[in-house]
């Protein structure tokens, strides 16, 4: 009788690495486009899917008022429970939503086709693919170890089905090593809004509270931190006068400049602000968005920025804002007849280096470098990540899965966003070995 290889988890997902990519196919042709967040049709699919597999999903649908309140229209979230016995539960958390997908693509955004040993579509790197590669390594895992019970068993018992010629190929069937705690995959569908009625409804009403986490990333690196946000509306209030007799009002767009002039000064200062996080450099400020004035013809009397400030995980957030609220303030007063309102819009934490993970950090790089063939480095992302809400609760985890070294890699967020398959084939393996060390008696 055998000895149990990681070799087995690997034969295993190639082996079902085309039933992999048509689960990733399908979810990426159901739109979750956030704006306007009409998302629990993909969640329904999604758990339709996942009953072909055996692994029957709980749906939790988030109330309509609360949905709204946020700016979407529909939210259900998933977990899939997996039980083997006492021990730790390991989370694997990924969002379906995603930004709309803009203009510019040479492929059908929802096509999932699939070019040159890549997949095109919108989520297809970020974060649809580590629907699959979570799934897929929890199919791998059932398949090879055993001690699955309860809910597990069904899967488990047609995985092990499933794999009998991958793990038959080196000899003897080899025997099925034991597991103990569990696996909950965590399907949600508000990261793109900030989280709170993805991953943060589900902890807040002590739906999932697992041991440790990994959550949608990348599958070159682990990261480990990630930066705060704060967004704001400021709204610029003037009186709006006839462009023939301007002198009658007060030109509320002027005194935007004013404010925005005094708030990319001060982006220029952030760069003094250095983070001791490797992968993370300094804080920084962006207005993404200004609308304001009536016609040509008139003296606007509004204007609307709103800005996005990025913190590093050494700032804190009170002070970051009551900061940004002063230079607004002060650039405004030097503009007789100007007022403002500052509103937040978003107060997302920075998500902060925490050794407990250490046990998925070492495992992710042990077997990352097995698989790909070179160092696996841990590192900060500037991004803000759902993730923060885990940490907030005390949830050790780590970014890591199925993807391209780096965002602008994969066009993510950008027009022919795609995922190379040979990365969310690793991805995968890594995954499932991972889950294994965790888990094996």
């Amino acid at each position: 009788m055998s000895v149990f290889s990681y070799h087995q988890l690997d034969a295993w997902v190639d082996a079902h690495f085309d039933e992999e990519l048509s689960f990733l196919q399908a979810l990426v042709q159901v739109p979750t486009d956030t704006p306007p967040g009409n998302n629990a049709p993909h969640a329904q699919r999604t758990a339709q899917l996942l009953k072909g597999f055996g692994l029957e999903s709980e749906a939790h649908e988030v109330p309509a008022q609360a949905v709204q309140a946020c700016g979407m229209q529909s939210v259900t979230n998933l977990i899939v429970r997996r039980r083997y016995g006492p021990g730790p539960v390991v989370a694997l958390n990924a969002h379906g939503d995603v930004v709309p997908p803009g203009e510019g693509w040479t492929h059908d955004p929802y096509g999932g086709k699939v070019v040159d040993g890549r997949l095109y579509g919108r989520a297809a790197a970020v974060s649809k693919s580590d629907f699959a590669s979570y799934t897929f390594a929890l199919r791998a895992l059932e398949a090879v170890a055993g001690g699955a019970r309860g809910a597990a068993g069904a899967a488990g018992a047609a995985g092990a089905a499933g794999l009998a010629g991958a793990a038959d190929a080196d000899g003897a069937a080899a025997q099925r090593p034991a597991l103990k705690g569990g696996v909950e995959l965590l399907f949600t569908y508000d990261e793109e809004f900030g989280g709170e009625l993805g991953p943060g409804w589900l902890l807040e009403r002590g739906l999932t509270q697992p041991d440790y986490l990994v959550a949608a990333g990348f599958s070159y690196q682990v990261v480990t931190a990630h930066n705060g946000c704060l967004q704001m509306a400021v709204t610029v209030h003037g009186k709006m006068a006839h462009a023939a007799i301007p002198h009658t009002g007060v030109d509320a767009l002027q005194g935007a400049t004013r404010i925005l002039q005094a708030l990319y000064e001060q982006n220029e200062r952030y760069r003094a602000i250095r983070s001791q996080v490797p992968g993370i450099t300094h804080p920084y400020l962006n207005v993404g968005r200004i609308e304001g004035g009536t016609n040509t013809n008139v003296v606007p009397g509004k204007v609307v920025l709103k800005l996005d400030r990025r913190m590093i995980p050494e700032e804190n957030p009170a002070e970051v804002e009551a900061d940004v609220r002063r230079v607004i303030a002060q650039a405004a007063a030097t503009m007789p007849g100007i007022t403002v309102d500052i509103k937040r819009l978003l107060l997302a934490q920075a998500w902060k280096p925490d050794s407990r993970n250490t046990p998925l950090v070492q495992a992710i790089q042990r077997h990352g470098q097995a698989v790909f063939g070179e160092p696996i480095p841990t590192s900060g992302t500037p991004l803000y990540t759902d993730v923060r809400l885990f940490g907030a609760r005390g949830i050790p985890a780590v970014i890591y899965g199925a993807g391209p070294r780096t965002v602008l890699e994969s066009n993510a967020k950008r027009a022919d966003e795609h995922l190379v398959l040979e990365d969310l084939r690793k991805a995968t393996k890594v995954v499932a070995r991972t889950l294994f060390d965790i888990l094996k008696v």
